[in-house]
C-alpha cells in the first residue's frame, strides 16, 4: 500500500488503541488459565492474529466479538502439536511461546515472517543447552524439543525482557519452585512489570525483590493460572505518534489511557515537556499542543519503541537532541536507527549514529523529493507521517501496510484528525 500524505491542517481528539504488549500477555495468561476469561478492547492486529494462533495450538479455544476475545484457557492441558507455530513478525509471541511450547514435551518449530529470526535468542538457546535440551536456529525457524525444567535460572538484564517474561510465564506450571536472577543493568525493566501485571490479574504469585546492584529476582511457586475479565488499557507508545502530532500541529487529545500504568512508555509525556510541548493531563486524557521546541538528551534504556518517534521530534528542536542506549533499535523489524537516518535525510534532516547513540540536529525540513520506504516497519511509518505532517509538506509512504503490524487503523486515525491521507493499493 501506498500512501500520500499533504499539507493541511491537523488536530482534535482520538483514541489511543489498545495497547499491543498487554493484548499479548492478557491473551497468553487466559489461554494457560483453567476456564473462560473475557478480554475486552483488543486490537486485532497482525502481532496480535499471531498470539492467539499459537495459543490455539497450545489447546486454548478463542473467539472474537467485536473488540472481546472469550478465551477458554488449557488449565495445563497441552493439546498435541501437529504443525509449526506460526509467529508472524511478532518477536513477542516467538519469545513468550517458546517456553510454554517447550512443556508440551514435543518436538516444536517456530515459523515466521520478515527480520524475526535475525532478531537474537541466544537467552534461551544457552538456557535449553544448559537443560539438556534441543533448540536449533536457522534461516527459516527454530525447533525446540525437551520440557523445561524448574531451576534457578540467571539472565542478562540488557537483552530483550521479552525471555524474561517469557520464563515468567512457563514458571508456574513448573514442577517446582524457579528463580530468575536478573543481572543489571537492567533494561526494559518495565515490560516485565507489565507481565507481573498480567500475571496477578490471572492469579499467580511472584515474589519480586530488586537487588542492590540494580538487578532483580523473581521466584514463583507451582501454581494454576485463574481465568479473568479485563479490558486492555490504551497504549502510550501508539499514543506517541498522535502526542508528537499534537505538539507539531495540534493541538491532539488522545483518550483511553490509564492512569499509574506500567508502561514504561508513559515516559512520553515528560519527554514532550522537556522538548517544550504544551501537555495536559486529567483523568487518562492528555491534550498536546505546539511550541517551540529545543533539543535533550534521552535515554531510551527503558523505552525502545518510543525511538523512531523521538529521532522525528530531534529534527524539529532547536539545538541538538541525544538519544542513548539506543542501539536494540538495530534489531527490530528494521534496524530503525539506519531506516529512520535515510528516510529522514529526504526531508533534509541533520543525523549522526553509531552503534548505541543517535544525534539529531534541528533543521528546517523540505518536501522529499523521492518516495518514503516504509522498511516493512511499522514504527517507521508512522514516524514518517508525523514527519511529513509536521513539516507540512507532500510525502508518500511506499510499503505503508507495515502499519497493520500493530495499528491498522492508523491512517484512518490520521483522516479523523483532519489529516489529508490518500491510500492506494498496490
Amino acid at each position: 500500500m501506498t500512501v500520500t500524505l499533504h499539507p493541511g491542517p491537523c488536530g482534535g481528539t482520538a483514541a489511543a488503541p489498545p495497547s499491543k504488549s498487554a493484548g499479548h500477555r492478557a491473551i497468553v495468561c487466559a489461554a494457560l488459565a483453567a476456564g473462560v476469561s473475557h478480554i475486552g478492547g483488543v486490537q486485532f492486529s497482525r502481532d496480535i492474529e499471531a498470539t492467539l494462533g499459537a495459543v490455539r495450538q497450545l489447546g486454548a479455544r478463542a473467539a472474537r466479538a467485536g473488540d472481546t476475545l472469550t478465551v477458554q484457557g488449557i488449565g495445563g492441558a497441552f493439546a498435541t502439536v501437529t504443525r509449526p507455530v506460526f509467529c508472524g513478525e511478532s518477536g513477542s509471541t516467538l519469545r513468550f511461546l517458546i517456553p510454554l511450547f517447550s512443556l508440551t514435551a514435543q518436538k516444536v518449530t517456530f515459523t515466521g515472517a520478515g527480520r524475526l529470526f535475525d532478531r537474537p535468542q541466544d537467552v534461551y538457546r544457552a538456557l535449553f543447552t544448559a537443560q539438556g535440551l534441543r533448540f536449533a536456529q536457522g534461516p527459516a525457524g527454530i525447533t525446540v524439543q525437551g520440557q523445561l525444567r524448574a531451576g534457578n535460572f540467571t539472565l542478562p538484564g540488557n537483552v530483550s525482557s521479552q525471555f524474561i517474561s517469557g520464563l515468567l510465564f512457563a514458571a508456574p506450571l513448573l514442577d517446582a519452585p524457579t528463580t530468575l536472577t536478573v543481572r543489571p543493568p537492567y533494561e526494559s525493566r518495565s515490560y516485565v512489570g507489565m507481565t507481573l501485571d498480567a500475571l496477578r490479574a490471572f492469579g499467580v504469585t511472584v515474589q519480586a525483590r530488586a537487588l542492590r546492584d540494580g538487578g532483580a529476582r523473581y521466584t514463583v511457586a507451582p501454581q494454576p493460572y485463574r481465568p479473568c475479565d479485563l479490558a486492555v488499557e490504551g497504549d502510550h507508545s501508539q499514543a506517541a505518534f498522535l502526542a508528537a502530532l499534537g505538539a507539531l500541529c495540534g493541538p491532539v487529545t488522545v483518550t483511553g489511557l490509564a492512569a499509574g500504568t506500567s508502561q514504561g512508555d508513559a515516559v512520553i509525556w515528560e519527554l514532550l515537556r522537556r522538548f517544550g510541548a504544551a501537555v495536559k493531563t486529567e483523568n487518562g486524557t492528555v491534550t498536546v499542543g505546539p511550541a517551540p521546541l529545543a533539543g535533550i538528551d534521552i535515554d531510551l534504556a527503558d523505552c525502545p519503541d518510543l525511538g523512531p518517534i523521538l529521532i522525528t521530534l530531534g529534527c524539529f528542536a532547536r539545538g541538538t537532541t541525544v538519544i542513548r542506549n539506543a542501539g536494540r533499535l538495530r534489531l527490530k523489524e528494521s534496524d530503525r536507527i539506519a531506516a529512520m537516518q535515510r528516510e529522514l535525510a529526504k526531508f533534509g534532516a541533520d543525523i549522526e549514529a553509531d552503534a548505541d547513540t543517535v544525534t539529531v540536529r534541528g533543521a528546517a525540513l523540505h518536501a522529499p523529493q523521492t518516495p518514503l520506504d516504509a522498511h516493512n516497519d511499522h514504527r517507521v511509518v508512522m514516524s514518517l507521517a508525523v514527519a511529513a505532517l509536521g513539516a507540512g509538506v507532500p510525502a508518500r509512504i511506499d510499503g505503508a501496510q507495515a502499519v497493520a503490524k500493530s495499528w491498522p487503523d492508523f491512517f484512518a486515525v490520521l483522516r479523523g484528525l483532519g489529516a489529508p491521507v490518500e491510500e492506494q493499493d498496490g
